[in-house]
């Protein structure tokens, strides 16, 4: 594995590799890898010759009271990783390479951000199109992989995708759990013991909202209100949202049919988790 650090280089081995006539597939990473991203990079590897992964805490990304500054970082460890999983490049560009000075330019897809995460973390779907479409220009891949954790954001940067005709097929993985459930995050890592027992609420109240729809359940009121007083009787545990959307607009819905997005963002202590089913 190739360790990169400039966009210049970059540019140089995806010539290099096209010239050979070899496919390219993008992980976007931030790095403080687990299970869950090389999950992500096995998928890349079937559906390319080369997998590059980017590891880019993009600042972008983070409101001024976020965790910026304490997300957690460990290059050597993330490194070792990839290595063994066998990506070709590894893309770990410093802040000041991908943002000049003069930075201006950022990309939004209105109306979609403002939705579940984005009311209360404004401008962070901003950075992360902005960062993904840099991503996808320095690297041209052929596909990129992202993970259905993140439902919201897979949904904006498909709309992106179309919306500004980038040549890019994009492949989602599914969500990857702990034993318990629990999905994983890299944000795990600042639960305490007693905050991570807690945190397998979000898993539970998911099973739960299943338990519910497999029995024949379909009022979306009626599941949504099970499922938040589960996790209002976690002490720890103080809701963002719990809805029930559609899965191309994000819309609340009444009526739950094959497709809809059931989310939720949750504080588990200072910890804020998310985590997603779709119904089958």
């Amino acid at each position: 594995m190739k360790i990169i650090a400039t966009v210049e280089e970059m540019g140089r081995a995806v010539r290099e590799e096209r010239r050979r006539g070899r496919s390219i597939s993008l992980v976007p990473t931030m790095g403080f890898l687990h299970e869950g991203h090389l999950s992500l990079v096995r998928l890349s590897r079937v559906a390319a010759d080369i997998t590059v992964v980017s590891l880019f805490v993009n600042p972008t990304q983070f409101g001024p009271k976020e965790d910026l500054n304490t997300y957690p970082r460990d290059f050597e460890r993330d490194a070792a990783m990839l290595r063994a999983e066998g990506a070709d490049y590894l893309f770990a560009p410093a802040a000041e390479d991908m943002y000049a000075s003069e930075h201006r330019t950022f990309v939004e897809v209105r109306d979609l951000q403002d939705k579940l995460c984005g009311r209360s973390r404004p401008g962070h779907f901003r950075g992360v199109c902005t960062i993904v479409l840099k991503l996808f220009n320095l690297v041209q891949p052929d596909c990129s992989v992202f993970g259905q954790k993140d439902a919201q954001q897979a949904l904006i940067l498909k709309r992106m995708i179309a919306d500004l005709n980038v040549p890019v097929r994009m492949i989602v993985g599914p969500i990857v759990r702990e034993a318990d459930g629990l999905a994983l995050s890299s944000r795990n890592t600042y639960l305490n013991p007693e905050e991570r027992r807690a945190a397998r609420i979000l898993s539970l109240s998911l099973a739960e909202a299943r338990t519910l729809i497999e029995a024949g359940e379909r009022d979306a009121g009626r599941v949504l209100v099970r499922m938040r007083t589960l996790i209002e009787a976690e002490p720890t545990a103080r809701i963002d949202y719990v809805e029930a959307v559609g899965p191309e607009n994000l819309e609340p819905v009444s009526v739950l049919k094959n497709g809809t997005l059931i989310a939720l963002a949750v504080w588990i202590g200072r910890t804020r988790l998310i985590d997603n089913l779709i119904v089958a």
